[in-house]
């Protein structure tokens, strides 16, 4: 996933934030975290995020798994994705992850570590899938947020343009595409995008999504090839 640099991050002095409300902001954001169910459930059933139970509702919901399936994870770290994409293909299935982060290995998974933006990133999935035809490409990846729309929208929807165009030269016919993407200016002129190139696209925003994050997830299955 693309990151932003730590220079180009407004310290607190120059926000006009004094240290103190930093470390209560801080402060509360933990709380929040630390009391979150999804976070309480994934620490007793071992996934490694929250994220997890996103894909899991998602996969109850559409029936995105079949054993023997293979997948590729974008912007997988720190693996929750992964692990459930293992669980759901079993061991006649592939799963490809790649982050720009580094995580810990998961079962069953192929883990490709570096900056999807860079070509040899692409090439290095694309060797480790060989001939194999894809099923599902699955993108959860997001730039670091500035807090200024102007900037973080047009880098999120180029990370997912970069998605989708992954997805088109993996996917079999009939195969699916799920992918995060933050409403706002040009999230209509993908959706038509998406409609051009699968059978049916759907919105979904599951449970274990933050309520104030403009994060939905689209859905599009029977890629057309």
């Amino acid at each position: 996933m693309a990151r932003a640099s730590s220079s180009s991050k407004p310290s607190a002095s120059r926000r006009g934030t004094s240290k103190s409300a930093v470390s209560k902001t801080s402060a509360s954001w933990l709380k929040e975290h630390f009391d979150d169910q999804y976070v309480q459930r994934s620490w007793q059933d071992g996934y490694r995020s929250r994220a997890s139970y996103k894909l899991l509702e998602l996969d109850a919901k559409d029936k995105l798994f079949k054993p023997g399936m293979a997948v590729i994870d974008l912007g997988a770290a720190p693996g929750g994705w992964s692990q459930v994409a293992a669980e759901k293909v079993g061991d006649g299935g592939m799963v490809i992850a790649s982050d720009i982060l580094d995580m810990n290995a998961v079962a069953g998974v192929e883990f490709i570590v570096g900056d999807f933006t860079e070509q040899e990133v692409l090439d290095a999935i694309l060797t480790t899938l060989g001939n194999r035809p894809v099923d599902l490409v699955m993108s959860d990846m997001a730039p670091n947020m500035s807090g200024m729309a102007a900037i973080d929208q047009p880098q999120a929807m180029y990370l997912v343009e970069l998605a989708l165009d992954l997805a088109r030269q993996t996917l079999t016919p009939g195969g699916h595409f799920l992918a995060k993407v933050f409403q706002g200016e040009g999230f209509d002129d993908y959706l038509a995008e998406l409609r051009g190139s699968f059978a049916k696209v759907a919105t979904r925003k599951p449970e274990a999504s933050r309520t104030r994050s403009r994060e939905v997830y689209l859905l599009a299955q029977g890629f057309r090839g």
